[in-house]
């Protein structure tokens, strides 16, 4: 005769199971329509959406970014020059694009998820309470991989931010004195604007390169085309962007529905296999 706990355990694999993978494609879906990747061709179709980049505290650095998916189509800054009151102005050349790569990165994480759901259809049977586990395990992989590539911008080092295809993209070009670089932290667009002076060859300062970073502080060296600079000032300004919040709240329930599911077939599975 079949047991109450088997017949719980069979229930969990073939009804909870089920209802809890659908649950999660469409908060997945939902995740993924934020990102909202055009089909190729319908580019234009995708909005647009400008932020405006400022501090109130602070009136040194200003941007206005055009967001549409996950490129920046356009960046305006204007830089008020420290020690002087010159404001030196800088946007994007018409032919420019930035991609950034956090927002695609997360974006192929979360198709990556949804690809491992839709596999295990309705129709499929689940055999074991570890067959559950595993497919759990692989999803929050990819969540946890989409969270981490929002909330844990890539380091560089200046000499590589300051030979970056980023500053390239400028009209006018950007001075030598000037470099910028745009990041996603969590739910912020973060730009950071660094201004530089050269090392003279003489100076009895102690050259020590910086290592990689997210932020650099003032104070901070390095090396390039046989000349040395010092970071003097650092400005960072940034602004929320609200669907980026909505995708991090969708991971963050997405992960729990995973480890309560997890939970659940461990439970129920070890307490069968006593009986």
């Amino acid at each position: 005769p079949v047991t109450i706990k088997e017949e719980e355990f069979n229930w969990l694999l073939k009804e909870e199971v089920h209802a809890v993978l659908k649950q999660l494609q469409d908060i997945l879906k939902e995740a993924s329509r934020r990102f909202s990747m055009p089909t190729p061709g319908m580019e234009s179709q995708l909005k647009q959406e400008n932020f405006i980049l400022g501090s109130s505290t602070m009136d040194q650095v200003k941007g206005v970014l055009t967001l549409q998916g996950e490129a920046l189509t356009q960046a305006d800054i204007n830089l008020k020059v420290a020690k002087s009151s010159q404001v030196l102005h800088f946007q994007f050349r018409d032919d420019k694009q930035w991609k950034l790569q956090q927002i695609q990165d997360a974006r192929n994480h979360v198709n990556q998820a949804l690809q491992l759901l839709s596999s295990r259809d309705e129709s499929y049977h689940f055999k074991t309470g570890a067959e559950v586990n595993k497919l759990m395990d692989a999803v929050m992989l990819q969540l946890t991989r989409a969270r981490n590539r929002l909330t844990t911008p890539a380091t560089m080092t200046l000499s590589e931010l300051a030979t970056s295809g980023l500053m390239k993209m400028f009209t006018p070009p950007m001075p030598g004195d000037v470099m910028v670089n745009f990041y996603i932290n969590l739910s912020k667009l973060c730009l950071t604007v660094y201004q530089l002076h050269v090392l003279q060859p003489n100076t009895t300062k102690n050259f020590k390169p910086a290592g990689s970073s997210v932020l650099h502080n003032p104070g901070a060296m390095f090396e390039l085309n046989n000349n040395r600079f010092e970071v003097s000032h650092v400005h960072k300004v940034e602004c929320v962007v609200p669907w980026l919040n909505d995708t991090l709240v969708f991971f963050t329930i997405s992960l729990q529905l995973c480890q309560q599911l997890r939970n659940n077939s461990l439970h129920v599975s070890k307490y069968w296999f006593r009986y």
